[in-house]
């Protein structure tokens, strides 16, 4: 079976608003406002510099997906690549999805100059501790804290 990995379009709108609803709940199992989550995957569509989407792809059907964002680092002047939303269909995982996802971005981030990758994974997620351990990351040595602003609270 080939796998691609392929840039979001547009059209992948759908595919990418039921894997963020369904990682959501899969992992925190928090369920996300729908309207809200349209516009927020849309909205960076909208808006390239708020990073870009890759599609992995079986036999030409669209199996998993992730979100690259963006972070300048003045310390090292470079951008760090954030690897967010990931997501592969139930029947694709634990078959090179996110290793073909992931080589797609490092190869990228590579290519662009980047300082290096980064990902947050929930502390329960052992498969995808393992995993991200396997392709040579590491955990590094920050916590992470957030303060929600009352209007996205």
């Amino acid at each position: 079976m080939s796998l691609s990995i392929r840039a979001a379009a547009i059209t992948d709108l759908a595919d990418l608003v039921a894997w963020n609803a369904a990682m959501a709940w899969e992992t925190e199992h928090r369920q996300l406002d729908p309207a809200t989550l349209q516009r927020g995957v849309n909205g960076v569509f909208e808006e390239p510099r708020r990073g870009f989407y890759l599609i992995a792809e079986r036999d030409g059907v669209a199996v998993g997906c992730l979100l690259v964002t963006y972070e300048w680092s003045d310390w090292r002047c470079g951008d760090f690549w954030w690897i967010q939303s990931v997501y592969v269909i139930p029947a694709a995982r634990r078959s090179g999805v996110f290793r073909a996802l992931y080589a797609a971005v490092e190869q990228g981030a590579a290519a662009a100059g980047a300082a290096g990758l980064r990902l947050y994974v929930e502390t329960e997620n052992q498969h995808a501790q393992t995993t991200y351990a396997e392709l040579g990351m590491q955990r590094c040595h920050y916590f992470m804290y957030e303060a929600l602003l009352p209007s996205r609270a």
